[in-house]
């Protein structure tokens, strides 16, 4: 099935206009510390972002950051952790930079004012979680890694009055020059005061930062924001979009019941990592012998376990026994964790903890180089929303939260060195059919189901014809739900002609109907890029090194 895109979302036009240097959409660990870096380099900031400031995934982030910081471990170290977790398809020129710039990414989000948890001398306190063969995850909280991340960051965005912040928008498309180049973008924003409904902001520099795709899937661990916006506004605009089938889901997602849906409370990787393990309904370690890491194997190779072990049993899921944390563990180290469950009617420290897998977080994106840069000149992406290459496959264990940092830091050297040509933008082309706001549930359905953990050609075929017919029937007007729907179609139908494309299990790409990895065939990125005449082209790249 060939997929077409239309260029840009229907939309009224907009009625008012704001200008900056830089538009940076969204306010994670990645869109926060853009803004930072941008202003420093003395340029005006435009911050955009869907909720509240604080409410974007990073968050939700429990485990922590991994970086090179413990005396025993090394860039090399992680670097060599990070391409075994990628299955062949990482970028080792990004790697290298994610793992040797580390460190001191971290130790500049101390200087923002970032407290992460030390020991009783005063050293940071790492852990490890899966993947990972040292100590090397800082936490903040125990376990509000990303609350603690996130105060900081808003805190320090908050004290620059050159920031200046717009809230509860969606961004619609990117604004280009008559030489294709990024010049701002249209936006939505719900509320009220001077900037309600469709607006646009320009700027020479764009820089998307939009998160993950979790409302692509029935349950997430992602905000319910989470709609995939910058990945089908790359898309829509012609940006090359790669390893998009490469959807990790996290192993241990709290079960709620067969007919919960939306964010699902996370349990946390680090409890493995200090010792909880994974049993089935026989109170049998199943992971053991089927990887050397046993609980801490890689999280595809623990999802895809749990799953087998549910086929297997006939069970919604798995357990997660951490009934051997004394009480000052779960207080100090996994407080929240620990709330969590209770107020789900589960006390821990004295019963099994019910887990299932759930999407997580997708390792591919908008393709940018170590930079940041896309294949649009003025447009730059960065954390969950790009690709670098960095994640190959499958992301190691909090490697997402310094990721974003990193590229952040590298966005942010480039843009001191000055801006892009700053053009008018040309007048917006043709509307697009807007899917209408009831499909998105049909399509979170059918994903979960089709284009999940475990995945078939015939699955994903079902998928395909389904969402198509979904998305037929279109909405009368433009509003958010309209747009938010047609986002999710978007990635949804990307997502799964890639994962059809690509005959081979790989990372977090398992193909019941092929189970081999095949180096020989398909060593390659799978890339997406909307054409002039709106079909979408789906190429591959060979990967090198």
């Amino acid at each position: 099935m060939t997929l077409h895109f239309a260029p840009r979302l229907t939309s009224p036009e907009p009625g008012w206009t704001i200008d900056a240097d830089v538009i940076v959409v969204g306010s994670g660990i990645a869109g926060l510390a853009t803004a930072m870096h941008a202003r420093r380099a003395g340029h005006r900031v435009l911050l955009v972002t869907k909720a509240k400031v604080d409410e974007g995934s990073t968050r939700w982030a429990q485990g922590g950051i991994a970086a090179a910081l413990a005396e025993d471990d090394s860039p090399a170290d992680h670097l060599a952790d990070t391409m075994v977790a990628g299955a062949g398809l990482c970028d080792p020129d990004a790697v290298r930079v994610l793992a040797y710039e580390g460190p001191a990414a971290v130790r500049r989000l101390v200087g923002w004012g970032a407290a992460f948890d030390v020991d009783d001398a005063g050293a940071l306190s790492l852990t490890r979680e899966g993947g990972h063969h040292r100590n090397r995850i800082a936490h903040a909280g125990g376990d509000a890694t990303g609350v603690e991340i996130s105060r900081a960051l808003v805190h320090a965005v908050a004290q620059d009055s050159q920031i200046e912040l717009i809230e509860h928008a969606l961004v619609l498309d990117l604004l280009v020059d008559d030489h294709g180049a990024a010049q701002g973008l249209t936006l939505h924003v719900m509320g009220e005061g001077q900037r309600d409904g469709v607006g646009a902001a320009l700027a020479p520099a764009v820089v998307l930062a939009t998160g993950g795709i979790g409302e692509v899937f029935a349950s997430s661990t992602n905000p319910t924001v989470a709609t995939g916006d910058g990945l089908a506004l790359g898309l829509r605009a012609g940006a090359e979009v790669a390893d998009i089938e490469f959807v990790q889901f996290h192993p241990t997602v709290l079960w709620l019941g067969s007919g919960s849906r939306g964010q699902q409370p996370l349990i946390s990787e680090a409890l493995r990592g200090e010792g909880a393990v994974l049993l089935d309904d026989q109170g049998d370690r199943f992971l053991v012998g089927q990887h050397p890491m046993a609980e801490l194997a890689p999280r595809d190779v623990v999802a895809k376990a749990i799953m087998r072990r549910m086929e297997e049993t006939k069970r919604p899921h798995v357990w997660l026994d951490a009934r051997g944390f004394d009480d000052e563990m779960w207080r100090k180290r996994f407080p929240n964790i620990l709330e969590s469950c209770l107020n789900h009617g589960i006390d821990p420290r004295i019963a099994l903890i019910p887990v299932v897998p759930a999407q997580h977080y997708v390792s591919g994106g908008l393709v940018t180089d170590v930079n940041g840069r896309t294949s649009i000149d003025g447009l730059f992406a960065v954390g969950e929303c790009a690709c670098t290459g960095v994640h190959g496959a499958n992301r190691l264990a909090s490697n997402s939260l310094l990721e974003g940092l990193v590229f952040a830091d590298r966005i942010g050297a480039l843009l001191a060195s000055g801006l892009p040509a700053r053009r008018d933008p040309l007048p917006r082309t043709t509307d697009s059919a807007l899917a209408d706001a009831s499909a998105r549930e049909q399509i979170q359905q059918l994903m979960t189901a089709n284009v999940g953990v475990l995945r078939t050609a015939e699955s994903m075929a079902q998928a395909s014809a389904q969402i198509a017919a979904a998305v037929a029937d279109h909405s009368d007007e433009p509003h958010t739900g309209a747009w938010e729907a047609t986002n999710v179609s978007m990635v949804a139908q990307v997502l799964t002609a890639a994962a059809a494309l690509r005959e081979e299990t790989r990372g977090s790409h398992w193909r019941e109907d092929f189970q081999s990895i095949d180096d020989e065939n398909w060593r390659v990125r799978i890339v997406s890029t909307r054409r002039p005449d709106s079909s979408v082209e789906i190429s591959l790249r060979k990967v090198t090194g």
